[in-house]
């Protein structure tokens, strides 16, 4: 199912192809997230990904090894919750191929098979249509609404509030 994709962890040396898939993907990312776009930020946030409470992946294709996007999980609990929260996106040119669903399904199975988590969590504007029909694809049930949830944008947005448990997972 996931053959023409795989996941990796970000490296420093990703920095240049980052950064010019994250500045030619600007418009598919506003305004439901920030990526790192500077060569500071992308540093921290290659540093970040050795952190025991997060994790990073980057969506790659199987056939050109280029960048689809990235799937981060963040604020990981362990003890009775082993939980964490879901961000992505997707990088120009891969968008609407079914690349980042492959590559979110390996996330959610590494979450639940690899880190023992039991929920995974994925906060959405309610007018992005897209990433709404991604985790529903992917097993994600709507749970509620949360107002004024991120600051995003310099805004604070509205979100639903998208899980999937362990036991509900795609296989």
């Amino acid at each position: 199912m996931s053959a023409n994709v795989y996941l990796r962890q970000p490296v420093l040396t990703d920095e240049a192809e980052f950064l010019s898939a994250v500045r030619k993907s600007r418009s598919l990312r506003r305004p439901w997230t920030n990526a790192p776009d500077t060569s500071a930020k992308f540093r921290a946030y290659a540093k970040q990904t050795i952190s025991p409470i997060h994790c990073a992946f980057l969506v790659c294709r199987r056939d050109t090894s280029a960048m689809v996007g990235v799937v981060n999980i963040t604020n990981i609990v362990l003890g009775r919750f082993r939980s964490g929260y879901l961000g992505y996106y997707v990088f120009a040119g891969h968008e609407r191929q079914g690349l980042m669903r492959k590559g979110l399904g390996l996330v959610v199975r590494h979450a639940f098979k690899s880190l023992k988590l039991h929920r995974l969590e994925a906060n959405i504007q309610p007018a992005n249509i897209a990433s709404i029909a991604l985790v529903k694809s992917c097993g994600f049930i709507k749970e509620g609404f949360s107002p004024r949830y991120l600051k995003i944008g310099g805004r604070w947005r509205d979100h639903e509030r998208w899980a999937v448990v362990a036991s509900s997972a795609i296989g």
